[in-house]
């Protein structure tokens, strides 16, 4: 009786489990593409979004791997309709987002979009609380690849139990979306986030700057400083936060402010390098449409593009930190070692690697050195390399095959 009883109950109840999982398969590599918010914030609107992937089709950058272009923050209207959907602004977005959806998989793009686990969004727009069903279907109708998943206006809520509810939401309705945790890094998402999103923020918003700190916003450099000491020890074997990270499931120390005007190029390219080495997620942020070539150059070099989507999915570690040098290191999937070397002084400076102390190499390896495009010797000799304040030498030491 107990077992017929237990049957039934099984049978009548709904099959929630099934419900409960994120989409597999996608994010295998840190996702890549565009985000509204750095360069645009609310001045949004889908012919900005068109001409940005019209310009990403002809100057290379999705058939580089930038293939998500993601709306951010106030493309709604202050209050849902009758039936208690979000509507996209009429004046921003006169076609429609499906309409808008179709025009980027036309192109080859994936979609994103914007919403937040809170009962206003951080624009002041509606949230998704109390609304994940109702407007993760609204997502999927409108051919959502995407989402990111903001922080704002949550009061006493619980983060994990937030984005797990959008996550099984997302999951009721269909349609498979890679979902972006933009928690800030408060509730230590790493440590519980594997199984909820693809992705996961480690740390406030970046801006374009080196190191100063702007309210909640931060300069790339003291985000990577970051990332260094949010989980202690580093025992030297990669075992801080990259040790969460991986295939499907990333870091995210926020969108490239790569090109923008508060960087140096020497600043932009090694603020991408260092994003690389980090197995970060590769989201521009800045005019897409009017970057310098030797910017687009930067972000679309298939070297450095191949560190950050090695498919180990192992993040960089800090091998040395000292006054004025950085040496981070990060293994591969063909059993080489990227290495960056960053000037981290005010001045040009001569800076330098000795490999003998670097037992994890197991032998000697080639050089190549990413940014010059040339090979460079072998780790039997010290690299050394002149580097402009704040630049950075990007390396892949490959092992040479013993005679």
């Amino acid at each position: 009786m107990k077992k017929l009883l237990s049957l039934l109950l099984a049978a009548a109840l709904p099959a929630l489990p099934a419900l409960a999982q994120k989409f597999e398969g996608l994010a295998l590599t840190p996702p890549m593409g565009f985000n509204t918010w750095n360069t645009f914030a609310s001045n949004i609107n889908e012919v900005l979004i068109m001409e940005t992937a019209d310009t990403m089709v002809k100057n290379g950058m999705r058939d580089a791997g930038y293939t998500y272009i993601v709306i951010d923050d106030c493309w709604q209207l202050m209050q849902r309709d009758a039936q208690g959907n979000l509507v996209a602004d009429p004046a921003k977005f006169p076609s429609g987002m499906k309409a808008l959806g179709d025009y980027l998989h036309e192109r080859g793009f994936k979609f994103g979009i914007y919403s937040c686990a809170g009962a206003k969004t951080c624009g002041g727009f509606p949230g998704s609380q109390g609304h994940e069903y109702q407007d993760a279907k609204l997502f999927a109708s409108w051919g959502v690849d995407y989402l990111k998943y903001d922080w704002c206006s949550t009061n006493t809520r619980d983060p994990k139990e937030a984005y797990t509810t959008m996550r099984d939401a997302l999951y009721a309705a269909g349609r498979p979306v890679v979902f972006s945790i933009c928690e800030w890094g408060g509730s230590k998402p790493w440590e519980w986030a594997k199984d909820v999103g693809h992705l996961w923020r480690t740390t406030g918003d970046i801006t374009d700057c080196y190191d100063c700190t702007q309210r909640w916003e931060r300069g790339w450099k003291t985000i990577l400083d970051l990332q260094r000491t949010l989980v202690q020890p580093n025992d030297g074997q990669g075992n801080g936060i990259g040790q969460f990270a991986g295939p499907g499931h990333w870091n995210d120390p926020d969108m490239l402010e790569v090109g923008s005007a508060g960087l140096t190029f020497a600043e932009s390219r090694a603020h991408f390098s260092m994003w690389c080495m980090l197995a970060a997620p590769l989201m521009a942020g800045a005019d897409i449409r009017h970057v310098s070539p030797e910017i687009l150059a930067v972000m679309t070099d298939k070297e450095a593009l191949a560190i950050d989507q090695d498919r180990l999915g192992k993040a960089a570690w800090p091998f040395r930190t000292e006054p004025g040098r950085e040496i981070w290191v990060r293994e591969l999937a063909d059993g080489s070692w990227a290495l960056a070397l960053l000037n981290t002084g005010d001045q040009t400076a001569e800076l330098s690697v000795d490999f003998h102390h670097m037992w994890f190499l197991g032998g000697e390896c080639a050089i190549r050195d990413i940014w010059d495009k040339k090979d460079a010797g072998t780790t039997e000799k010290a690299f050394t390399k002149r580097l402009d304040s704040h630049d950075v030498a990007l390396l892949r030491l490959s092992p040479l095959k013993k005679k």
